[in-house]
């Protein structure tokens, strides 16, 4: 299993991996430790640096989506997360959510046989999401039990202990349709370009109106669907066959 997974990274992305994630890793514990910015620096920097910085991480470890073990280990991460809840240990915790996420995402790809069942998830979910966010469960959560909301989701933290989130739902579609660029044959460096991207607006967004959050699915479905708009249209259109006399 080991190595396997190690064939499908590449040396050059092994050691990627290892400096970004030391980066990272350090960034997370000496933030909160400095002087806080003003709001739109602090914005700023999470939404253009922080959290590209941090989800690079999957961009660079892609090739696993096609690993097998990928759901036990969710689950392990999962549990591992919890128990790190119950110590306090909250960095560790905090890295264990994100990755428990990451790879339900790529363990889910696995099971989507045609590129339509994507672009269908994509077209569905922001729905899903805009209610759950303003009329239902999401919203419950975020205003009345939001101390629930920080256990779960992925935190993305600046100097002073600022922190934003996304949370688990939103990592694993980020997480799904990027493998999904991989295994259909889409534009991958591009798509995570966009999706990352639309993650950026809605952290600035929500700030800029005054929102406590907004429904980020929407903005990921557009930033996996745009990127490659065309070569879904070339592939899933309905094929024109000649008529035979």
């Amino acid at each position: 299993m080991v190595g396997r997974a190690a064939s499908l990274l590449t040396s050059r992305r092994v050691a990627a991996f290892v400096v970004v994630a030391a980066v990272v890793v350090t960034w997370f514990i000496v933030a909160p430790h400095l002087a806080p910015l003003r709001l739109w620096p602090t914005i700023f920097l999470i939404s253009l640096v922080i959290m590209p910085g941090t989800l690079v991480l999957a961009l660079i470890a892609l090739p696993l989506w096609r690993e097998r073990w990928l759901f036990p280990a969710a689950v392990v991460l999962a549990l591992i997360a919890f128990g790190c809840a119950q110590a306090g240990w909250g960095l560790a915790g905090n890295f264990a959510k994100l990755w428990a996420a990451i790879f339900a995402g790529w363990a889910f790809i696995q099971l989507f046989e045609e590129l339509s069942w994507v672009v269908l998830v994509a077209v569905v979910i922001p729905l899903v999401d805009i209610i759950s966010v303003y009329r239902g469960p999401t919203k419950a959560i975020t205003s009345n039990h939001f101390e629930i909301y920080t256990a779960v989701a992925i935190a993305f933290v600046a100097p002073g202990g600022a922190t934003a989130y996304l949370g688990p739902p939103d990592v694993l579609f980020y997480a799904l349709f990027l493998a999904a660029t991989s295994k259909f044959d889409l534009r991958v460096n591009w798509t995570w370009v966009s999706m990352t991207g639309m993650y950026a607006v809605t952290v600035i967004l929500a700030t800029a109106i005054h929102v406590d959050g907004l429904p980020a699915l929407p903005f990921l479905s557009f930033g996996f669907l745009a990127p490659n708009a065309d070569l879904l249209w070339q592939r899933l259109r309905p094929s024109r066959t000649p008529a035979t006399p």
